[in-house]
Formats: C-alpha cells, sequence, structure tokens
C-alpha cells in the first residue's frame, strides 16, 4: 500500500510521540517542554516573547509553560541585565541535565528511525522536511 506523504509524516511523528512519551514523565517533563529546554540551550538567557515565538506558542500559553518549569526547578525568571521593561528566562542546573538526557533520547531514536540512510540521505531528508516546513509558514529559527 502506497501511503501520502501528510500521512507518513502524520504517522512517523505519532510512533516517535508514543516512544517519547515514557521518558518524558520520567525527567518529570510535559509535551512541549522541552522545545523551551532547547531554546535556552541553544540561545541562551531569553524572553518570554522569543520563548512564545521560538515554540511556535502565544504568550499566555508559554507563561502557563514556563511556570510550570519553574515551580519544577528547570527554569528560572530573572530581570534583564539590558532591558529594565522585560525580563529573561535561564535554564538552571536541573534544566540543564534533563535536557542533555532528552537530546540523548531523541538521538537514540533518530539514529533508530534512520537506520540504513546514508549521511547525504539524512541530510536531504533534513533539508527536504525544513523546506516543507517553511512552505506552510514555519519559520525555523
Amino acid at each position: 500500500m502506497e501511503y501520502a506523504i501528510h500521512t507518513l509524516l502524520s504517522r512517523t511523528s505519532h510512533v516517535m510521540q508514543n516512544y517519547l512519551r515514557p521518558h518524558l514523565g520520567k525527567l518529570g517533563l510535559s509535551p512541549g517542554q522541552p522545545k523551551v529546554l532547547r531554546c535556552l540551550n541553544t540561545l541562551g538567557p531569553c524572553s518570554q516573547r522569543m520563548l512564545a515565538d521560538y515554540c511556535e506558542v502565544d504568550p499566555a500559553a508559554i507563561c502557563r509553560m514556563l511556570d510550570s518549569l519553574e515551580r519544577d526547578g528547570f527554569l528560572e525568571r530573572r530581570p534583564s541585565k539590558t532591558d529594565r521593561r522585560t525580563g529573561e528566562v535561564v535554564m538552571t542546573e536541573k534544566g540543564r541535565e534533563a535536557f542533555t538526557t532528552w537530546d540523548s533520547q531523541l538521538k537514540r531514536l533518530e539514529d533508530r528511525m534512520l537506520q540504513g540512510f546514508t549521511p547525504q540521505e539524512r541530510s536531504q531528508l533534513a533539508d527536504f522536511l525544513a523546506r516543507a516546513y517553511r512552505n506552510v509558514g514555519g519559520r525555523l529559527l
């Protein structure tokens, strides 16, 4: 049976989420929260607005997510060193450890998914998916 590309993307995403869900629970994270930690790990301290843009959620949703992550010790909010009108969000050591563990799980899953792919094929796949994402209005930061 031949599947449409959208079906293959959806099914792959579903299988990935099912595989990763138990790992989230072990780390004390909820869906969506690793994306916040990835942003902080990549960019360093960020404003709430930058995090909302990166995670593609509205400011109210990011605020709730940050409240939970802060309460659980994964990050902290503090006044900005450069702009008194805004604050910045920084990852704690607990957040860094959780992100490192999460990222290693993602790498294991990616290696499993892409068994038999050459480095060139992996690169092409990443390019194709990024282009498709941008074509439907996504912005890769």
